[in-house]
């Protein structure tokens, strides 16, 4: 399961005039997309059968471990937590 980040480029709204008198304003056209692999996540059993996951960098390190699961349900359940609050977390500095 890749991690992609995508970026769109629109064009701004256009005024299609059909007859000399009626002015249409239509829909913003996508003129350019980018798309940047940033990462995956792994899915694998670990030695006790429990199903964990783990992060990848897109140079393939690993970032992340999660811990066992004991469905594949529950995991993937992991994986769409950590997509949805920690791929845009907040900064925090802590300091003693």
């Amino acid at each position: 399961m890749d991690i992609v980040y995508e970026e769109i480029l629109y064009s701004k709204p256009t005024t299609v005039y059909s007859k000399p008198t009626i002015a249409k304003t239509t829909k913003r056209k996508t003129i350019k997309r980018k798309t940047t692999k940033i990462g995956k996540f792994e899915v694998y059993t670990d030695k006790a059968g429990e199903y964990r996951f783990r992060l990848k960098a897109s140079n393939g390190e690993i970032i992340a471990v999660s811990e066992g699961y004991k469905t594949k349900k529950s995991c993937m359940n992991g994986i769409q937590s950590v997509k949805k609050n920690v791929l845009k977390p907040k900064i925090v500095e802590l300091y003693k």
